[in-house]
């Protein structure tokens, strides 16, 4: 069946069971009536296949009005409706992709580079994303029939019917034996019955290593090219920093960190023990409270957990680095900075409001002023009903370096719809080429991260700029994408 015949005939049905309130003159016999009828229809639906007939008969249920048991089975019902809809996205997106990967048209193209953009953008998802989706999508169609086939039926749900594509894929990668793949994947569809999709990502691992041992053996060199360090904001001003790290490298970082400890707690003791005077009466002395004294910051020390001294040790470590190579460190004329935006009211204290660290998002007023205390200033002008921004002062830096400055903390981020590569890191662009008379002021200058300043230049997307920072692209089939401009008081 064609995803464009999918239209329930229940429609109508579904509208009226919505709107039309519950009775309070019904009688409680007639609701458990009705309650039991559901409920045994949910029961012969959780043995059917998905479709749309079914999807309907459950649109007309009240699941408010189910027993406790039968709420449950209504959630399940839904769920397993739910994965013949998530096998009709997997058609829907090979029918965009294709069945196999796009061959790159050009140097400048990278492979799926126009399908990626095309599920991303209509889809709001990062390129990342989409072609996660496209790529189980390929292997479901090309390697994992039994899957499929699953999946519309409802018999596995759409996590396990994805991690079975991923294991799958990521095997094929290192080198599996396509030949090998129907009898491990009817192992993996037993296993899915009565296990979660995390337990049958383990159990497609072990059978791997089992019917390929040679393979197993050289993935752990494989393994070593995905090491990387990655930063994910989290609440609170808070974010986490994750280190991918060959074990033994992991351990000597560890032992880094460790004994930084050491020796912070070893010279606390010298300090604490130097401040001190040897006398017995000395206990019974009252002294004045004083937080900046070693005595207090020792205390503070010891109060601390392990975790909390191992996280400190480790921006101790990255901080002396920083502080002994900052001359060393830069890049286009301008040193390593960590940028936050505070309004003058919260900088004097008179109000609260949160400041923003760029890439990461809010953080408490007090670590705004903080970090505010120890750096260089610089004057952002901002629309007050917008927030977009206008203007910059300029008492510092020439004018070549004045443009770059106002254009990194307008944008902060690439320009192409979805994508959150930081602006220090990408190009400046013209959005009308110089060569066409492009000016080279803010209204027609964006960042672009790399990729998508080649894909603009090379594979078709159009950029049109607007005066506020705002952009409309078009792609190769002429859909248009507006991007928003980014006020300067909201986190990107």
């Amino acid at each position: 069946m064609s995803i464009s015949q999918i239209s329930s005939p229940y429609s109508s049905q579904f509208s009226d069971s919505f709107s039309a309130p519950c009775s309070d003159q019904a009688s409680d016999s007639s609701s458990d009536q009705v309650a039991n009828r559901d409920e045994v229809q949910i029961s012969y639906i959780q043995t059917r296949p998905g479709s749309y007939e079914n999807l309907g008969r459950l649109l007309e249920i009240q699941p408010k009005s189910l027993s406790s048991t039968g709420k449950i089975d209504y959630l399940a019902a839904l769920e397993k409706q739910y994965s013949w809809l998530y096998s009709l996205i997997q058609e829907a997106t090979l029918a965009i992709a294709g069945s196999e990967p796009n061959e790159m048209s050009n140097m400048w193209e990278g492979v799926d580079e126009a399908e990626r953009e095309d599920v991303a953008t209509a889809l709001r998802l990062s390129p990342n994303t989409a072609q996660l989706r496209i790529d189980v999508a390929r292997t479901l169609s090309n390697h994992l029939p039994a899957t499929c086939d699953a999946l519309s039926s409802g018999v596995i749900s759409s996590s396990h019917a994805t991690t079975i594509a991923r294991e799958t894929s990521d095997a094929l990668v290192r080198g599996v034996s396509p030949d090998i793949l129907p009898l491990i994947e009817k192992k993996a569809l037993a296993h899915a019955e009565y296990h979660t999709a995390a337990q049958v990502a383990r159990k497609l691992k072990t059978l791997f290593a089992q019917f390929a041992p040679e393979i197993h053996e050289e993935r752990h060199e494989q393994a070593r090219d995905s090491r990387s360090v990655n930063i994910y904001p989290e609440g609170d001003g808070m974010s986490t920093l994750i280190a991918l790290l060959p074990s033994e490298d992991a351990q000597t970082v560890y032992l880094a960190i460790n004994a930084r400890i050491a020796l912070d707690d070893e010279g606390n003791k010298s300090i604490f023990s130097n401040s001190r005077q040897p006398q017995p009466e000395d206990s019974n002395q009252s002294e004045p409270s004083d937080s900046n004294s070693p005595h207090s910051k020792s205390k503070i020390s010891d109060e601390r957990t392990m975790d909390m001294k191992r996280a400190d040790a480790l921006t101790r470590i990255a901080t002396d680095f920083l502080g002994k190579n900052h001359e060393k460190l830069e890049k286009h004329k301008r040193p390593i900075s960590m940028n936050v935006t505070i309004d003058l009211p919260t900088l004097l204290g008179l109000s609260n409001n949160p400041g923003l660290l760029e890439g990461l998002g809010p953080i408490p007023a007090s670590v705004a002023r903080k970090l505010a205390a120890d750096g260089k200033w610089r004057k952002f002008i901002t629309d007050p009903l917008s927030g977009n921004l206008l203007d910059m002062g300029r008492t510092h830096y020439v004018p070549s370096q004045y443009l770059v400055d106002f254009l990194t903390a307008r944008d902060r981020i690439c320009r192409f719809p979805g994508c959150s590569q930081p602006a220090r890191l990408g190009d400046i662009d013209h959005a009308k080429s110089w060569d066409e008379g492009g000016e080279t002021n803010p209204k027609n200058l964006g960042f672009l991260c790399r990729r998508h300043h080649r894909l603009k230049t090379h594979g078709d997307w159009k950029l049109v700029s607007h005066e506020d920072g705002s952009c409309t692209w078009t792609s190769p089939h002429g859909k248009e994408i507006f991007v928003p401009a980014r006020p300067l008081n909201e986190s990107t």
